[in-house]
């Protein structure tokens, strides 16, 4: 190279340095906003959802007699029945009659307080009267008012009094649809894929196959849903809102995730394996079972615990089938009337009570909870078990 020459290219690699160093503070700089915004997030929900899990308790007196029974509401004052919860009320008839050593005596209880009360007790913004937030006032310079940690939030479910609904009935649809799910896609994925990488041979009916399979991965969940509604409900009358149906569904809409990365999972395993279970006369099944399969498992596992995590968050296809609806108990079998945690989401941030709002976020808390421990468990296993060649 001569003088004429260094001199050409020494502008070309301070461009090209240039370049690189722009490309790399704007990969940085895309780094640090995503995870500003992701810490911004998690912060913002952290704290709206955080209040939930602690409700307004007030301790009062109540005289158990025959009319309280027949009436509860006679049981308190006028001004305490305008700060107390009707959902505690509508109970106290179910805990005397357990209680039967109650009766004509006078017992201390802390009462659950209503929504509106809860709500200017944590500072926030409430519709209790002036004269109400006196008489509370009154009360918790007693000592008779305390925020409890919020069982009720944990152990029951929806309602339409907001101080006492919870997201337990949702949290037990969650789980038997999920388990619904994982029963009938993760098996029926996994056995697809060991056929069209490993038995199938390559023909323009397996190419079109394995072509619809990766756009059935891409396309909007709704449209499952509209075919779980069409030919779950409608054509084989499985019972609408119910974890069946809703399992069946999520398992349509993840068995293109499972298949593609079970094929690519597989793929991985390298070739000499093969050839090495060939050269000892071993059959093309044994190969598969005894070697590749096991080999193949982590990334399996990996791709299939992703894929259902992603249908534990999906609302959309849910909503088609009903699951969005009413459910106060929670389900016993997978026929009975459920709802799911991200319906139940859903529900609630339509709501106008503020207590719905808190609610709402705590839910999301828990969604969230859920969701990174199952992609923790992913990355574990793809650590624990992964392979290198």
């Amino acid at each position: 190279m001569n003088n004429d020459d260094h001199y050409f290219y020494i502008p070309q690699i301070k461009r090209r340095n240039q370049k690189a160093k722009l490309f790399k503070y704007s990969t940085m700089l895309a780094i640090a906003f995503s995870v500003t915004f992701l810490i911004f997030f998690l912060v913002d929900i952290v704290r709206a959802g955080y209040p939930a899990f602690f409700q307004t308790y007030i301790n009062m007196e109540v005289k158990i007699t025959e009319e309280v029974v027949e009436n509860p509401y006679g049981a308190v004052s006028g001004k305490q029945l305008k700060v107390i919860s009707r959902a505690w009320l509508r109970d106290l008839p179910g805990q005397i009659k357990q209680n039967p050593s109650w009766m004509n005596t006078t017992q201390e209880f802390w009462v659950l307080a209503n929504s509106e009360v809860d709500q200017y007790i944590k500072g926030k913004e409430s519709r209790t009267s002036s004269r109400d937030r006196e008489f509370v006032d009154e009360l918790k310079g007693q000592g008779k008012v305390e925020l409890k940690f919020n069982k009720i939030f944990l152990t029951t479910g929806d309602s339409k009094i907001p101080e006492n609904s919870g997201i337990y009935s949702a949290i037990i649809g969650s789980i038997m649809t999920m388990l619904v799910t994982i029963i009938i896609a993760f098996p029926i994925g996994v056995m697809t894929a060991i056929y069209l990488e490993e038995f199938a041979t390559e023909n323009k009916l397996t190419n079109i196959i394995e072509v619809n399979i990766n756009n059935l991965a891409a396309i909007p969940s709704i449209l499952f849903g509209l075919l779980g509604l069409a030919i779950f409900i409608n054509f084989f009358g499985v019972p609408r809102s119910s974890p069946l149906v809703g399992g069946m569904t999520l398992a349509l809409m993840s068995l293109p995730v499972i298949i593609v990365s079970s094929k690519a999972a597989l793929k991985s395993v390298p070739a000499s394996i093969r050839q090495a279970g060939f050269g000892l006369g071993l059959t093309k099944w044994q190969i598969v079972r005894d070697h590749v399969l096991p080999l193949a498992m982590p990334g399996i596992l990996t791709g299939s615990i992703i894929s259902i995590a992603r249908a534990i968050g999906e609302t959309a296809p849910l909503i088609i089938v009903g699951m969005i609806a009413f459910v106060p108990d929670a389900a016993t079998s997978v026929s009975d009337a459920a709802t799911v945690l991200p319906a139940q989401i859903f529900t609630w941030a339509g709501m106008p009570e503020k207590a719905y709002l808190e609610r709402t976020a705590a839910a999301i808390v828990v969604l969230l909870v859920l969701l990174l421990s199952m992609n923790a468990v992913a990355v574990y296993l793809r650590k624990k078990f992964e392979r290198k060649w």
